[in-house]
């Protein structure tokens, strides 16, 4: 899908890509086309080399304030079970290259869910993040139960999901659900520097790196360190390996060719 409506697309710099969520009089709601243009542009992002990171980001008050509910009132039970938004959503948990939020403003519902896809949130100051599917009748549906419990513990997950309530920004830092706190109008940029960084990186060895921490909310710390250790024997046989031991050896700058 290239003919995006829900979300722009941009490359602001060399190895990054951006994406923003742009259904502002929706509150940038995350509709089935939305969800659906996210994991389409992650896919063409994976499939292209001179793509390194990617970025995505809201609007300056709201980053997406949860699913679309007029989408799903209404809907039968069979119809909530082959919901297709999943199969986007497992999409975007299969982008294989490191995937940065900058948040600013609301990410409530699956918008709380969608940042937590990411493997790097990059908050504003005004940014509130929360689950309040509870006050609806319902309970967060697209990971929500699993992935606040594993980034801010039991007790404020059960806290946040329970009571459908928020927290702010400087909560999130504490609790580890987000890694930066930056003023509003630098979020974007904060965000895009840091994915500039990772993007000079080796870059078999960043998804090598994600790709064993991700693992490690999935299997045993034994089999974790299994995996951790095959990925550390496989990079020996990259050309980027050698050329950072040598430059480093030779106090220069490495210049990594993603072989």
């Amino acid at each position: 899908m290239s003919d995006y409506q829900d979300i722009l697309v941009e490359t602001p710099r060399a190895g990054v890509q951006l994406l923003t969520l742009n259904r502002p009089k929706a509150r940038n709601a995350l509709r089935t086309r939305t969800l659906a243009e996210i994991a389409g542009a992650l896919d063409r992002a994976d499939g292209d080399n001179d793509i390194r990171v990617c970025v995505i980001t809201g609007g300056p008050e709201v980053f997406a304030a949860g699913a679309d509910i007029k989408e799903m009132a209404g809907t039968s039970a069979v119809e909530v079970m082959n919901d297709p938004r999943q199969a986007h959503r497992r999409r975007i948990d299969q982008f294989s290259k490191p995937f940065i939020a900058a948040v600013n403003g609301y990410a409530l519902g699956g918008g709380c869910e969608l940042a937590m896809q990411a493997d790097i949130v990059i908050a504003g100051e005004t940014a509130r993040f929360g689950q309040p599917e509870i006050n609806l009748g319902i309970i967060p549906g697209a990971g929500g139960t699993q992935r606040l419990i594993r980034a801010v513990g039991k007790s404020l997950a059960m806290k946040m999901v329970l009571s459908g309530g928020m927290i702010d920004a400087p909560a999130a830092l504490a609790a580890g659900l987000v890694a930066e706190i930056t003023p509003p109008e630098l979020t974007i940029e904060k965000a895009l520097e840091l994915a500039g960084v990772i993007a000079d990186k080796p870059p078999i060895a960043v998804r090598l790196a994600k790709d064993a921490m991700v693992k490690s909310f999935e299997q045993s710390l034994g089999a974790g360190l299994d995996y951790e250790r095959k990925a550390f024997t496989l990079l020996a046989a990259t050309e980027d390996r050698n050329e950072g031991l040598t430059a480093f050896m030779e106090k220069r700058r490495p210049r990594f060719s993603g072989r």
